[in-house]
């Protein structure tokens, strides 16, 4: 979640207390700012599973409409599947998608952003979006394409808060 000062005494491990029990940040005295973290992750596949994708025509209906549903959802219920994640209003998600048959895997990579204000961050709940999104797609073309590999999932940017900005290295 946040980057929140250590005061656990386990190695900069915030979700510990001192006698190394596992515990949910106490963010009560932190102030409220602005949270941005925007995340992204990868699923390849067959030429001829991007190709259905693209045309909207795979027998599920329109994938990555689900998708950007799927993962707009899992970022309002991070909460729900990441034990120590605080509940979160968060005020904007967004889920976008681009395809490429470029290089050597043909693949769908998705791009989660979301925004709350208050005293934690976001990063969870992006981190969730994508990967849930991607998790969709493969659940939606699955019966033509079971070899559909997730991968490259990461955080790719997070600013606001104490810790301040962090981008990830290209």
């Amino acid at each position: 979640m946040g980057n929140v000062a250590d005061h656990s005494g386990n190695g900069g491990l915030t979700h510990f207390d001192k006698s190394g029990h596992a515990h949910m940040v106490d963010v009560a005295g932190k102030g409220a700012t602005h949270r941005v973290a925007i995340a992204q992750g990868h699923i390849g596949m067959q030429a001829s599973t991007l190709a259905l994708i693209a045309s909207g025509s795979a027998k599920k209906g329109d994938v990555l409409g689900i998708a950007r549903i799927a993962g707009i959802q899992a970022a309002k219920k991070t909460s729900d599947l990441i034990p120590l994640c605080h509940p979160l209003a968060l005020t904007r998600v967004a889920v976008d998608f681009a395809l490429s048959d470029a290089g050597s895997e043909p693949r769908v990579t998705c791009t989660a952003t979301v925004e709350t204000v208050g005293p934690t961050g976001v990063e969870m709940e992006a981190l969730c979006a994508a990967s849930t999104a991607l998790l969709t797609v493969y659940d939606m073309c699955k019966a033509v394409d079971r070899g559909m590999t997730v991968h490259s999932l990461r955080l790719l940017e997070k600013h606001g808060g104490k810790s301040g900005s962090f981008t990830a290295p290209a």
